[in-house]
């Protein structure tokens, strides 16, 4: 931990120090980042709970410096298990970046940029004016890595052209925008109906299965719960095709709602024969 070079991002909230936290780690040699609770290194988040899943901004505020006991030790061995020779921790406040450092036993802070050196006075009040406006944050990372840790919540990947030096071909660079749960703009919720005609619309899809004569749907704060009762087509492995159908259900319902299925049961209830075939 003492030869971990520790450098800092420092910005008022709001302003895009996740939005370019990347470019600065990459200026700087740094590979790893630590940012609203999150150990990242390059596009992958390896360790930690977003803080802008915490219900009130005081709560977010605890966990983005590891007030709790639990989730400190849980970071420091992150931090011990990647060895990582370099890391870039996002504050709000010079104070905030040596708090975070001090509570995570790392060394004193060699190297401080502020959002001003890397970003104009135009950029910073758009990103506060959407900060403002639409509530909406950025983790420096794809939405395919967080999907998991924000079931339910807006996501949505901000996909951005980077060049990797004159004469090299630009690549894209995928971040992931969310609302958090305490943003004004009110809580992001899904109706029933909606994960009832996605199972039913595939069933009619799927091979082997008849239809859907009952459906029941328990939403959780982290996704639903779905029980299902189908016909299934006589002559078709059974077993195979419910386990084919559970796994499309899963997919799907993630991919379009980006709400996690905690539980998804299928029962066959009864049996009907091909309509192509004869008795």
């Amino acid at each position: 931990m003492d030869k971990i070079r520790v450098l800092a991002f420092v910005g008022p909230s709001g302003t895009g120090k996740s939005y370019r936290a990347q470019m600065v780690a990459g200026e700087n040699n740094v590979s790893y980042i630590i940012d609203d609770g999150l150990l990242i290194n390059e596009n992958e988040v390896v360790a930690g709970e977003s803080a802008k899943k915490a219900p009130t901004k005081i709560e977010t505020v605890k966990h983005a410096i590891f007030i709790d006991e639990n989730e400190r030790v849980k970071m420091v061995e992150a931090i011990k298990k990647y060895k990582p020779d370099s890391i870039l921790i996002l504050g709000t406040s010079d104070g905030m970046v040596e708090k975070i450092a001090k509570n995570l036993g790392l060394p004193n802070i060699e190297k401080t940029i502020y959002i001003q050196d890397v970003a104009t006075e135009n950029e910073i009040e758009t990103a506060r004016n959407i900060r403002v406006t639409q509530g909406k944050h950025v983790i420096p990372v794809p939405t395919f890595e967080i999907k998991k840790d924000f079931s339910g919540y807006i996501l949505d990947p901000l996909q951005i052209f980077k060049s990797k030096g004159i004469g090299k071909t630009p690549y894209i660079s995928e971040k992931s925008i969310i609302r958090p749960t305490f943003s004004y703009l009110g809580n992001f919720t899904i109706s029933d109906t909606v994960f009832r005609q996605i199972v039913e619309y595939l069933a009619k899809k799927a091979e082997g299965i008849a239809k859907v004569v009952k459906t029941r749907v328990e939403n959780y704060g982290e996704g639903p719960s779905i029980y299902l009762e189908v016909v299934i087509i006589y002559g078709d492995n059974v077993l195979s095709k419910l386990n084919d159908f559970k796994q499309k259900c899963v997919k799907e319902i993630e991919k379009l709602t980006t709400m996690n299925v905690q539980k998804i049961t299928v029962v066959a209830k009864s049996i009907e024969m091909p309509k192509n075939k004869e008795e």
